[in-house]
């Protein structure tokens, strides 16, 4: 078979029409491009270059293998300078799984400033259930995942990012919304809301629940968090909500409030994983580290 050396003297023969300047373009002597070009010939069993004492002159079967040549040549010439730039910047596609209630309302503003700074890298966002992309994580159909801990799967690294208050809202109009002081006390007996059981928030507003006794709505589960702050609004119940969804000024617009209860203090974390020993640990750690830090500063 040719070697990439040899198409890449035909190419430079082709583009220079001269055996010397062709050599001096390729670094190498010109009886070394001359005797290359001789055995690619040889090896493909056609004449390519009509040397003469003026120049040098494709055939017509040699203006066709140059064409295929060429693309060749500049296929492998864009795969070196992707593997260089690999080792300046992050390239390539991220597979990143994110729970729907953390991606739409902490994702926009990171993805666009990585974009801004590592142009070459591209993130595809799978909104999903946490336990669900955990799995699809250890099978490789996932690159990164982030999510609520905790995270199970097989031979995964879970690096924790931040802390996110989980904050307690209700209608604009709800009894307890005109009270200056409230206390844990005062939510015994009150209903709540939530997402169905798949997700991590189900289980911790569960665990508050049984805490301080109030009722968890189980016929009432949400299907997003906009359904249920919706729900909330309407006074079908209580909401517990991710302080980056309160973040987006869904408050201001829908008629709802932030409870401020003494003694409630709930949050839960956020962690990245990934394969352990994945190729590209380096960079899913910096996206992490990227998010983690990004995500705190939305959050004051």
């Amino acid at each position: 078979m040719p070697t990439l050396r040899q198409l890449e003297y035909l190419v430079a023969v082709a583009d220079l029409n001269n055996f010397g300047r062709a050599a001096q373009a390729c670094n190498v002597s010109q009886p070394t491009l001359s005797q290359q070009l001789h055995a690619l010939e040889a090896r493909l069993g056609v004449v390519l270059i009509e040397r003469h004492s003026s120049g040098a002159q494709l055939t017509p079967i040699g203006r066709e293998i140059t064409a295929r040549a060429r693309r060749l040549v500049v296929e492998v010439r864009d795969i070196r300078d992707l593997a260089r730039r690999a080792g300046e910047r992050l390239v390539g596609t991220v597979r990143l799984g994110v729970t729907p209630t953390l991606g739409p309302y902490l994702m926009p503003p990171i993805v666009a400033a990585l974009h801004r700074e590592q142009p070459d890298l591209r993130l595809h966002i799978r909104d999903g259930i946490p336990q669900e992309q955990a799995l699809e994580l250890s099978r490789a159909d996932l690159d990164m995942l982030l999510s609520p801990l905790p995270i199970d799967g097989v031979d995964l690294k879970v690096a924790p990012l931040f802390d996110e208050r989980l904050l307690l809202v209700a209608a604009s109009d709800h009894a307890l919304a005109a009270q200056q002081t409230l206390h844990i006390d005062d939510l015994a007996g009150l209903q709540v809301l939530c997402l169905d059981r798949r997700h991590h928030l189900h289980r911790q507003v569960s665990e508050i629940c049984s805490g301080f006794g109030m009722e968890l709505l189980r016929d009432y589960e949400g299907t997003s968090l906009d359904s249920i702050h919706q729900m909330a609004v309407s006074g079908v119940g209580l909401a517990v909500l991710p302080e980056l969804y309160i973040r987006t000024d869904v408050l201001g617009r829908e008629g709802s409030v932030v409870l401020e209860v003494e003694g409630w203090d709930f949050t839960r974390t956020i962690a990245a994983a990934w394969r352990t020993g994945a190729a590209y640990s380096d960079a899913y750690r910096f996206i992490a580290e990227r998010i983690g830090t990004d995500a705190q500063q939305l959050m004051g």
